[in-house]
């Protein structure tokens, strides 16, 4: 079996975070494995406490990992310190990890910020440049490229900076301040894919940039190449979506599991 490492936040309420990408992982046919970076208190309606882990005790969780089942891909999400940043890529370097996805989260669907303002040029010099692709949504990608993002054309000519700047592909997510789901997949210096997407109206969004993330880093794992893991990914995300769960007070999580069959899966009879 391929496996996949997520190195992120827990969230307690299971929508997003390490919880979302294990689930994410699983789903997708992969061994999955997680190094937390901090623990936080959050639900559907926000974010109350982010207790970060140590940059120490964050190498000891990676190197257990990559000493003993090493990860055929690598997704990593919230890490909200230049500390821990660095941490990360100095082992990912020493390791020699592949597939590396990075989700360059930064705040949370509810609007809670995640991460110092240090540490986004952290994020961005030190993991950009070994990741396979970077997957920022529209307000992430206009700080990564420092240019405002009104539309299709803008979100070609952010790709094309974030991509020339660190030399990562770069998946421009479209469903943040965009009037439909479309992704754009920037691999290159004018080497751009449109990837559609169907606009699923529901309020229970939250960890859909984790899902996504993860779900690209399983295919990746698995042996696809990158279009077509991001093309997999973004259909098992609209799945999840579609099958509209609807739980909590605020912004709900997803069905991550909405394609589980099986004995075990089966509920008692009422």
């Amino acid at each position: 079996m391929k496996t996949a490492l997520t190195i992120a936040g827990s969230d307690c309420s299971g929508g997003a975070g390490i919880q979302a990408d294990i689930k994410t992982m699983t789903m997708n046919g992969v061994y999955s494995m997680s190094a937390i970076t901090a623990l936080t208190a959050q639900n559907t309606l926000g974010v109350t406490g982010i207790m970060e882990v140590t940059a120490e005790f964050l190498r000891m969780q990676i190197d257990a990992v990559f000493t003993d089942i090493y990860p055929d891909a690598v997704k990593i999400g919230m890490v909200s310190s230049s500390a821990l940043i660095k941490t990360i890529s100095e082992a990912l370097k020493f390791y020699g990890a592949k597939n590396i996805v990075v989700d360059p989260v930064m705040v949370s669907t509810s609007g809670s910020r995640l991460i110092t303002e240090d540490a986004v040029s952290t994020l961005a010099n030190e993991l950009l440049p070994m990741a396979a692709l970077a997957t920022p949504n529209i307000p992430e990608a206009e700080i990564l490229s420092g240019m405002k993002i009104n539309g299709h054309d803008d979100m070609m000519r952010a790709g094309e900076k974030i991509n020339s700047d660190y030399g990562c592909s770069v998946l421009v997510k479209g469903g943040h301040d965009v009037n439909d789901a479309n992704d754009l997949l920037c691999s290159g210096q004018g080497v751009f894919t449109w990837l559609k997407g169907k606009r699923i109206k529901t309020r229970n969004t939250h960890g859909t940039g984790c899902t996504l993330s993860s779900a690209i880093a399983s295919n990746l794992a698995k042996g696809f190449n990158l279009e077509d893991s991001v093309r997999r990914a973004k259909e098992y995300i609209s799945g999840a979506l579609g099958a509209m769960l609807d739980l909590g007070k605020g912004c709900g999580p997803m069905q991550h599991n909405f394609n589980l069959t099986g004995k075990f899966s089966e509920c008692q009879d009422a």
